[in-house]
């Protein structure tokens, strides 16, 4: 099918369920995430006047428990401080790498995978290596087979058939092959001419990498004459799977990024290509989250909001309200990590440094959606390429699905959990109000967005759907818009007084490795 007639199927689709009693029987709504919390916080409910209940003491405190406060933690343990609280506003841990349950099945509510680390990332391969996901074996680092992705990896619906991976190629013309090609040569020019590395504090600034940041990547594609549809759907689809927004809305550093940073763009019938591999889990990077917390004990408060962080003549004073208990609760510390994203830590934190205030005026934010589906039987599937682990559908406004019992070692068919993600920050689907659309829109407008899309390469989905539940992000991720980059700058350390400042913010986009790092310094 074309574009618009692919649509037209999906938004008939969606209104033919929408009557369908197999609907009407999927249970679901809104969970992971409190975002009464975020709007209270935002919005000065937990009145900074009241006087707190208690006053209590720690040598360090860690304000936010995703990857970055976690990573942080774990390094202060490593340096022999155990003197420590994290405060997390959650009632769990990991941020973005949180994992879950539906129906007994664990399934992740966000984050679902980890690249395997290059060199620069060498704290995240030290985890790696506690956690006991990789060991040298005669000279060489292999990793724990259990956990990397397991084959099938991926496929793309496209052209009314599963294809395997999701660079669309079945029945396309030879001038899209050729596009794939001038794409791939680009990127391998590009590498070669300025280094690319994650995490991104490792490397400097070179002239022609803030060249590439001060461009839209839809500009930059537009000047290289790259216009083919099926090129640049791919390129939109892997922007908004990293970033959360369009290729005309992150720079052409960004965009580039995504391939140069690792193992380079590949088009067909190249003899080198080679597909990322990755290590996931059923509850995705929660199996990360949950294992970095599980050391801390009863020194990871959640339910926790912090309200203020301000230093005194001896130290730091954070106030924070204790959700279960409706009281307010005053920490001294010695120092404090501010594992905050830069739009709160800016908020909380008197008197905020220049750089916390820039940070927070130049940022942008992308809003998600993960969607949980319990499925009760497989789905049956259509021709071409096998059930994958990620499977995604050409021309729709999400990112596909992940099925959780992908990694399973008992091959009988069964009951899982399909993870749909659909991201909601400005891009060639989407428009500005992302936001709204994400807090406004019912529960069953997501069920239904859901069923029209996934139900063209599944007519039976809606059948065999018992439970949806649905989390969302306001602010899931920075949007690494033009001149972000240059903005932010490079530091390795953001250092305030007795404040150091961690988070993925600081880099400019979301992901595991930038977060980790960035925590891991911070607690140096």
């Amino acid at each position: 099918m074309k574009r618009r007639e692919f649509l037209n199927a999906a938004a008939a689709g969606a209104l033919a369920l929408g009557g369908c009693d197999a609907q009407h029987e999927i249970e679901g709504g809104f969970a992971g995430i409190d975002v009464e919390r975020g709007h209270a916080l935002r919005d000065g409910t937990w009145s900074r006047k009241d006087a707190p209940a208690a006053t209590r003491r720690t040598r360090v405190l860690i304000a936010g428990g995703g990857v970055a406060g976690l990573a942080a933690a774990r390094a202060l343990r490593l340096a022999g401080i155990e003197d420590f609280v994290l405060l997390e506003l959650e009632d769990q841990a990991g941020g973005n790498s949180r994992g879950g349950q539906v129906g007994g099945i664990a399934c992740p509510l966000g984050a679902h995978y980890l690249p395997l680390p290059g060199d620069e990332a060498h704290e995240v391969q030290d985890l790696l290596e506690e956690l006991g996901l990789r060991r040298r074996v005669a000279g060489r680092w292999q990793y724990e087979e259990r956990h990397l992705c397991h084959s099938p990896q991926e496929r793309l619906f496209f052209e009314g058939a599963w294809q395997d991976g999701l660079l669309p190629v079945q029945g396309v013309r030879e001038r899209t092959l050729a596009q794939y090609r001038l794409f791939s040569r680009r990127v391998e020019a590009l590498r070669r001419e300025t280094r690319f590395a994650i995490p991104t504090l490792r490397v400097s600034l070179a002239p022609r990498l803030l060249e590439l940041d001060a461009l839209p990547f839809a500009a930059w594609l537009e000047r290289e004459g790259l216009d083919d549809p099926q090129l640049r759907w791919y390129l939109e689809y892997c922007c908004r799977d990293d970033y959360g927004a369009g290729s005309a809305h992150v720079s052409a550093w960004a965009g580039i990024h995504y391939f140069a940073s690792r193992h380079g763009f590949h088009a067909p019938g190249d003899e080198d290509a080679e597909r990322d591999a990755v290590l996931t889990w059923p509850e995705g990077n929660g199996w990360l989250a949950r294992r970095l917390a599980a050391p801390l004990g009863d020194r990871l408060k959640t339910g926790q909001a912090v309200l203020r962080i301000a230093e005194t003549r001896s130290g730091v004073e954070v106030e924070a309200f204790d959700v279960a208990a409706r009281a307010r609760v005053r920490w001294e510390a010695e120092r404090c990590i501010v594992a905050l994203p830069a739009f709160i830590a800016a908020r909380v934190v008197e008197n905020p440094p220049a750089p916390l205030r820039e940070a927070a005026d130049r940022l942008r934010y992308a809003p998600w959606l993960v969607a949980n589906v319990h499925m009760r039987a497989p789905l049956a599937d259509r021709p071409g390429a096998a059930p994958s682990w990620d499977n995604v559908v050409y021309g729709t406004r999400g990112l596909g699905y992940v099925d959780a019992r992908h990694q399973a070692l008992d091959p009988t068919p069964g009951a899982t959990v399909l993870s749909w993600y659909r991201p909601l920050g400005p891009s060639a689907y989407d428009g500005p109000e992302g936001r709204r659309l994400l807090l406004d829109r019912p529960w069953s407008g997501w069920r239904d967005e859901l069923l029209g899309e996934l139900s063209v390469p599944h007519p039976d989905l809606a059948g065999l759907a018992s439970r949806i539940e649905i989390t969302r992000y306001g602010h899931a991720m920075a949007i690494p818009g033009p001149g972000l980059l240059a903005g932010l700058g490079a530091h390795e350390r953001v250092v305030a007084g007795r404040l150091a400042f961690a988070h993925s913010d600081w880099s400019g986009y979301s992901i595991f490795e930038e977060a980790f790092v960035r925590g891991h310094l911070a607690a140096a």
